[in-house]
């Protein structure tokens, strides 16, 4: 080797080492996982150049690819398709564990061109290597069009593979991470959120309503005379029983709202920017939709349960996080008073600030 080519060598090299040493500083800066693929992908960009790349994780509710983060000419058009396993180069690869180096797509039978058809752009070469953590392949890290002639290199590919060691652990702490958080905020029994839950989530809605002026609703519901299921069916239906009440309450609001179990058989929803009225048309939803539900027919049962709703907007009805669920629990509590099975909207606040919501 040459002087010169020696010399390049040795910085390509120094460069990988400190590559290599920010990136393990950054993905133990942080267990949030969209942070850990952004800082993933700005290494890649930084050090290999290519013209377009990917991260791509398996999602494993549908057992198919996503495109978790696409860079590049055309890659908006990618972040909605899915990649079956074994398709493409990309799917090769997440199939296999195995890396792949292609210089030209064209005679490699393994390439799908129907993600070029999307989003327009020519793929020529392909440099694609595996995530794997603990002996699992999590996805794949694919970049397309090198900046040279031949467009990636056998060095590359050593580069991209450390690159893709650090991120699959870092991918997997994050996940445990998310997890393990999930089970402190979620209901075990419902799959709802808990009320721990509902309290921060309150206090930080009711903050950002105040800031941008936009309403915030609450529903408080308690199930009418659930102790009879209990004593008619036992604690174990009736546990089942609250599980499909969450699955209802979780289909019947939108992605944006929040589904809590309060406690006992009292549940809450957190519906956000949704002023009375239209906080009372999704109570109202429920409550028919609770008329018409015949519980527990997986069971061999049909059990009819209805609920008495209360409903009450920030500002409209309270002038902090506590005021708003004493409004909507006392408007449950009409509801309740009127002989259940029905939907109450909380007393709309006096313009006097010295006159309180009412207690029970």
């Amino acid at each position: 080797m040459n002087p010169a080519d020696l010399l390049s060598a040795m910085k390509r090299t120094v460069e990988q080492l400190a590559a290599f040493n920010e990136i393990a500083k950054a993905l133990t800066s942080t267990l949030e996982l969209k942070e850990v693929l952004n800082l993933v992908m700005q290494k890649v960009s930084d050090l290999l150049q290519p013209r377009n790349w990917s991260l791509i994780l398996l999602d494993e509710n549908t057992g198919k690819l996503s495109f978790e983060v696409a860079v590049g000419e055309g890659a908006e058009a990618l972040k909605n398709l899915q990649i079956l396993p074994g398709e493409g180069i990309a799917g090769t690869v997440y199939s296999t564990g195995r890396a792949r180096l292609v210089d030209d797509v064209g005679g490699d039978p393994a390439f799908a061109p129907r993600f070029d058809q999307a989003s327009a752009f020519r793929t020529r070469s392909i440099l694609a290597v595996p995530l794997i953590a603990r002996g699992r392949v999590l996805g794949v890290i694919e970049l397309v069009n090198g900046p040279r002639d031949p467009p990636f290199s056998q060095d590359d590919l050593t580069t991209l593979t450390a690159i893709a060691d650090y991120a699959a652990i870092a991918i997997e702490n994050a996940r445990n991470f998310r997890r393990v958080q999930e089970l402190t905020i979620t209901d075990e029994h419902t799959g709802c959120y808990n009320a721990r839950h509902l309290r921060a989530q309150l206090d930080h809605e009711v903050r950002r309503s105040q800031r941008f002026h936009h309403p915030l609703s609450l529903v408080f519901l308690d199930l009418d005379h659930f102790k009879a299921v209990n004593d008619t069916h036992g604690h174990l239906v009736g546990s089942a029983l609250l599980k499909e009440v969450g699955e209802l309450l979780i289909a019947s609001t939108r992605q944006l709202d929040l589904v809590f179990r309060y406690g006992g058989d009292e549940f809450a929803l957190l519906l956000v920017e949704t002023a009375p009225e239209g906080a009372m048309t999704i109570a109202t939803r429920i409550r028919d939709a609770f008329r018409a539900r015949r519980f527990m027919q997986s069971h061999g049962l049909e059990i009819r349960l209805t609920a008495s709703l209360g409903v009450a907007t920030f500002p409209d009805h309270a002038r902090s996080a506590t005021d708003l669920v004493r409004a909507a629990d006392f408007a449950m509590y009409a509801a309740k008073a009127q002989g259940r099975n029905e939907v109450c909207l909380a007393e709309r606040l006096s313009s006097d600030p010295s006159v309180t919501p009412p207690t029970r």
